[in-house]
């Protein structure tokens, strides 16, 4: 599968790119908005232990795009969900804006998922018995942020991702890659300040793949959202301002960065 990156990138992500990164604007007098110290996480079979991660440090600036990129097994989903709030770390810290999660309790972590962080995931995750809109309406109650859905909102990002006409189409009625459309405007109209993307082209075709990077793009430079994308793909990759590479559960050298 071959990609072609935003027209401001190269689609090159090799070390002949190596420059300061393009950052947009940020949503927090913080350096950083994301911030990974010595992460590990040990999965328990049976008597035996098994790393997932092995101190992993890295941080990410306000309205930064970054990619995580890696071979299967590498450990990028179990950091994905530990930095989503998902599960938790067996060692190190993360935190999100300046707040570690490890110093909160389940319900904390969640509020905190709920207002700072969207998600799409590789397999959409999409209630099959509500239309596109009643997903994206139960997202935003979820979120519970306290005023009525955006419909300006609501329908400039239903113009920008194409979907105008699916709405009310359930999940079944829609294409692979409409779905993967609805999951992003799911998580972009709640206005999140970090979006977390755990393979959103995984199961996509070229073409819808290609759209998919470009919206993610779009709502990074329009937005100021900091998005932080999970792929094993390097072309999916060269879409970011910035490329981390994860081997055997940790990070390694060289870090690429757009120019």
């Amino acid at each position: 599968m071959s990609f072609q990156p935003a027209p401001t990138r190269s689609a090159n992500i090799g070390p002949a790119n190596i420059g300061p990164a393009n950052i947009g604007p940020a949503h927090t007098g913080l350096a950083n908005i994301i911030e990974a110290e010595h992460l590990g996480k040990t999965y328990k079979i049976g008597k035996l232990q098994v790393p997932a991660l092995i101190d992993v440090s890295f941080a990410v600036k306000p309205g930064e795009f970054v990619s995580i990129v890696g071979p299967s097994g590498s450990g990028k989903s179990t950091l994905f969900y530990i930095l989503g709030g998902l599960t938790r770390a067996t060692t190190g810290h993360v935190r999100i804006d300046g707040v570690d999660f490890a110093a909160l309790s389940d319900g904390e972590r969640t509020r905190m998922r709920k207002t700072k962080i969207g998600f799409v995931f590789q397999k959409f995750n999409l209630l099959p018995t509500l239309t596109a809109l009643g997903n994206i309406e139960i997202a935003h109650e979820i979120a519970g942020a306290g005023e009525p859905l955006d419909r300006n909102r609501l329908h400039e990002l239903t113009e920008m991702l194409g979907i105008g006409g699916r709405l009310e189409h359930r999940p079944s009625e829609l294409s692979g890659g409409e779905q993967q459309r609805v999951a992003i405007l799911r998580a972009l109209v709640t206005k999140p300040a970090i979006l977390l993307a755990d393979e959103p082209t995984g199961n996509l075709d070229t073409k819808n793949s290609e759209a998919v990077l470009s919206m993610l793009r779009h709502s990074n430079k329009t937005f100021g959202q900091t998005v932080l994308m999970i792929t094993h793909n390097p072309e999916a990759a060269a879409f970011a301002d910035r490329t981390l590479l994860m081997r055997d559960g940790a990070l390694v050298e060289p870090e690429l960065v757009g120019p």
